[in-house]
């Protein structure tokens, strides 16, 4: 038989995440499944129209998913409890070295890496940023906006706000709105990350955010968490449910799907980086080219063509 080459779905035409927990993962038939084995049932996970899988306590998957998620460009991530802590991730594709070197350009230039923070407040706020503000200061103004929208969140969805309070070590010791944030903020990080690496990007190489993994997913995420998975952690919190961080994610994948969050994320963050206004770097003259050409994808540039 044939070997059938798989090409990646772009980002914008999948589903966004799916979260799986106390089960087997493995492929069946060509299929990505997962097995209960107490009662011996499967549930197929359409893999290739999927952003990312994020694997909860409890799950196990095999070398021949892991394949599969990995040549159909789906980012699996292992996750903690109501996937509020990040244990690993296997990288979608790969990242392209013209793009990293143009997003490191800019990180490391303060003119540079200034200007596409202004693009970023301006982005989140709808707003153009103050004039003559230094990183640091935008920061401050950032943040007193953000407790501001948070208390009137609280007051038009009727719930409690003592303040974003949270042990990462122990989720259940939060409130429930607290909570419901937590829960929230992982889903959109989890596509966030998946499209920052299909685009070709680095997910550590933050402007305001630094130090940390996932330092440009976080930067990248604020500018939209407000339109799209805060207010539907309040919205969930209004109903003191049992299982918030379930009611959440549900709550989430529909705002994705109704908000075309999918569809906004690469080209908004190319519209972040082209705030710098710098072309990307040329390779040098003397630079070895690829022994065999990459041929031609239907996915993200920084999808694998396999």
């Amino acid at each position: 038989m044939a070997f059938l080459q798989l090409k990646p779905i772009p980002i914008k035409d999948r589903n966004s995440m799916i979260f799986v927990a106390m089960g087997r993962i493995d492929v069946r038939d060509g299929a990505f499944v997962v097995i209960d084995e107490v009662n011996g049932e499967r549930m197929h996970i359409p893999v290739g129209s999927v952003v990312c899988i994020l694997l909860e306590p409890g799950t196990r998957i095999s070398h021949a998913a892991v394949k599969l998620a990995a040549t159909t460009d789906t980012l699996l991530i292992w996750v903690g409890e109501a996937g509020v802590r990040l244990y690993s991730v296997g990288q979608p594709g790969g990242a392209r070295s013209d793009k990293l070197l143009y997003q490191a350009k800019l990180a490391l230039d303060e003119t540079l890496r200034l200007k596409v923070v202004r693009k970023m407040f301006e982005l989140r706020f709808g707003e153009v940023a103050p004039e003559r503000r230094s990183v640091d200061q935008l920061r401050g103004i950032e943040g007193a906006r953000v407790r501001k929208t948070y208390a009137l969140l609280a007051k038009q969805y009727n719930v409690e706000w003592k303040g974003r309070r949270y042990d990462a070590k122990d989720w259940q010791a939060g409130d429930i709105i607290n909570q419901c944030i937590s829960a929230a903020t992982s889903c959109l990080y989890g596509v966030t990350e998946a499209a920052i690496l299909a685009a070709g990007y680095a997910p550590a190489i933050g402007f305001l955010h630094s130090g940390k993994p996932l330092s440009f997913v976080y930067d990248i995420a604020d500018i939209i968490k407000f339109d799209t998975v805060v207010p539907a952690a309040f919205k969930v919190a209004s109903k003191r449910p049992k299982q918030p961080d379930r009611e959440v994610r549900i709550a989430c994948r529909e705002a994705f799907r109704k908000d075309r969050t999918l569809q906004r994320l690469i080209p908004l963050i190319e519209e972040v980086l082209s705030a710098g206004e710098i072309t990307p770097p040329k390779p040098y003259e003397d630079a070895q080219p690829p022994a065999l050409p990459e041929p031609e994808s239907i996915g993200d540039d920084g999808h694998r063509t396999n």
